[in-house]
């Protein structure tokens, strides 16, 4: 069988794909910016010495990397209801169970990467702001933050890029995102190599397109290598001049 390239340009520019692809970006953004926004005070909570509740959010995190994804979504889309009656209503999507699974899910990884880029911070900085009459709270806000942010960019968008891909597995719970939208697709007209191809002509616009995004955002965030040292120095300095002014 020939490829069908007018069945692959009209699927391409057809709502149903696009709608798909709409879903899953938005999902990927959803789920990424709660996974971020519980992994930093997690993060920061982990670095210490030890106590029963940090022993306890360890194996809580090491359950959410150690359990499939799959497992996870369909725990969270099946298992979840029997336990609070509540999310057995019509509120209780496909969509929001795949929010919640996939957040908590790239929560657990993110701290990793926010615990590596805190460690790197110089302690030096910690004493630098303590000796300029910062508080604990102002010296991470404005000068620890701000340095890591620089350090898990990286890291933090190829996770994002990775987690892109992961919402695929969310079809399983009838959320009708891209793949699912392929699968259906396919599964009626066994046309497999044309909408297979659309599948990944979205999948590589939206990735590389996170990549240009991650590669910019990096060279404008970056520090030249031989004037490192020196901006590192007078970070907190230009912090505290900034901090007057405010």
């Amino acid at each position: 069988m020939q490829f069908d390239f007018q069945v692959f340009l009209s699927a391409l520019t057809s709502y149903a794909f696009f709608k798909g692809a709409c879903i899953t970006l938005a999902l990927a953004l959803l789920s990424h910016s709660v996974g971020i926004a519980l992994s930093i005070p997690a993060a920061l909570a982990l670095d210490g010495p030890p106590r029963l509740w940090r022993t306890a959010l360890r194996s809580v995190l090491s359950v959410f990397r150690g359990a499939p994804t799959l497992l996870q979504l369909l725990f969270v889309w099946n298992a979840l209801p029997q336990f609070f009656p509540v999310l057995q209503q019509a509120w209780f999507t496909p969509f929001i169970a795949a929010w919640i699974a996939l957040s908590l899910n790239e929560a657990a990884y993110q701290v990793e990467i926010n615990r590596a880029a805190l460690k790197a911070i110089d302690p030096g900085q910690y004493s630098a702001g303590h000796a300029l009459g910062l508080s604990r709270w102002h010296t991470l806000r404005h000068v620890i933050l701000p340095q890591a942010a620089r350090i898990g960019i990286p890291p933090t968008a190829n996770e994002f890029i990775t987690l892109l891909k992961i919402t695929s597995l969310a079809s399983v719970i009838s959320l009708q995102e891209l793949m699912a939208v392929t699968s259906q697709t396919v599964s009626t007209t066994f046309q497999f190599s044309e909408y297979y191809a659309v599948a990944l002509v979205y999948y590589l616009v939206m990735v590389y397109t996170l990549s240009g995004l991650q590669k910019r955002l990096e060279r404008r965030l970056a520090w030249d290598a031989p004037t490192a040292e020196i901006n590192r120095v007078s970070f907190v300095q230009r912090t505290m001049a900034r901090l007057r002014r405010v």
